[in-house]
C-alpha cells in the first residue's frame, strides 16, 4: 500500500492509495489571479472540491484508482510565472513515480482547471474535466491534440466567463482534441446550485474517460456543443 506523502515539498497529496493502481484521478482546486503566499490548511477553493472528491471516490470504489490532489506553493497564478501549472506538472511527475504509467484524468476548478489544461500534455493524461474553468484566449491548445477535454460552466458565472470556455473548446477541437462543453443553466462559479448535477456529470466524465464505464452521451460526438444539462 502506498503511503500519503505529507512532505511540504511535494506537489502531490495522495488521498486514496491502492496497491496496484490501474488509473489515477488528480484534483486541482481554484485560487486567485495573483498571490504568492501559500494556501492555508483550509481554504474555500479547496473546500469546493471536497464534494467532488467524495463523488469520484464513490464512483471508482470498485476499481483500483488512485486519487490525489495538487498541492500549490502559491495561492495565485501570478502572470507569466504560471505557478499553479508548474505545480500540476510536478504533481504529475510525482504521480508517475508512485503509480507508474497509468491513465490519468485531471479534474480542476477555476484556476485549477486552467492548470489542468496547461498540464494536459503529460504523457499519461487521458483527459481533463474543467469546472467553471479560467480560459484566457492567450492559452495554447496545441498540446491538447488527442486528449479529451470536457468543460462544465454555469451560465450565471460572474467570476470566469462561460463564453471564453466555449471559445477555448472550439480552438481545442480545431487542434485535434475530443472536446465537449456543457452549460450548467442557473448555476454560478461556486457550483452550489444544481450541485448534484455537477457531481454526477463530473464523475460520469471521469469514469468514462478512464474506460471504467461507457462514455455518456453529453461527452460523445465530436464537435458537439451541449447546453441545458
Amino acid at each position: 500500500m502506498y503511503h500519503r506523502d505529507r512532505s511540504p515539498c511535494s506537489a502531490l497529496a495522495v488521498s486514496r492509495s491502492v496497491e496496484r493502481p490501474r488509473a489515477a484521478v488528480l484534483l486541482l482546486h481554484g485560487g486567485h489571479e495573483y498571490g504568492t503566499s501559500a494556501p492555508g490548511a483550509w481554504n474555500l477553493p479547496a473546500a469546493r472540491m471536497v464534494p467532488f472528491e467524495r463523488a469520484v471516490r464513490r464512483a471508482t470504489k470498485e476499481h483500483d484508482v488512485l486519487i490525489g490532489r495538487v498541492r500549490y506553493r502559491c495561492r495565485g497564478w501570478n502572470g507569466g510565472r504560471a505557478d499553479a501549472a508548474h505545480d500540476a506538472e510536478r504533481a504529475l511527475h510525482e504521480l508517475a513515480r508512485v503509480a507508474g504509467d497509468v491513465p490519468t484524468v485531471l479534474v480542476g476548478h477555476s484556476m485549477g482547471a486552467r492548470a489542468a489544461l496547461r498540464a494536459a500534455g503529460g504523457a499519461h493524461v487521458r483527459g481533463v474535466v474543467g469546472l467553471a474553468p479560467w480560459c484566457p484566449p492567450e492559452d495554447s491548445v496545441r498540446h491538447l491534440d488527442g486528449r479529451h477535454v470536457v468543460l462544465l460552466h454555469g451560465d450565471r458565472d460572474r467570476v470566469t466567463d462561460p463564453k471564453a470556455s466555449a471559445d477555448f473548446l472550439a480552438r481545442a477541437r480545431a487542434a485535434g482534441a475530443d472536446a465537449s462543453f456543457v452549460e450548467m443553466r442557473g448555476s454560478g462559479h461556486a457550483m452550489l446550485r444544481r450541485s448534484a448535477a455537477w457531481h454526477e456529470l463530473t464523475t460520469s466524465a471521469v469514469t468514462g474517460l478512464l474506460g471504467l464505464t461507457p462514455l455518456s452521451s453529453p461527452f460523445t460526438g465530436e464537435g458537439r456543443l451541449l447546453s441545458g444539462a
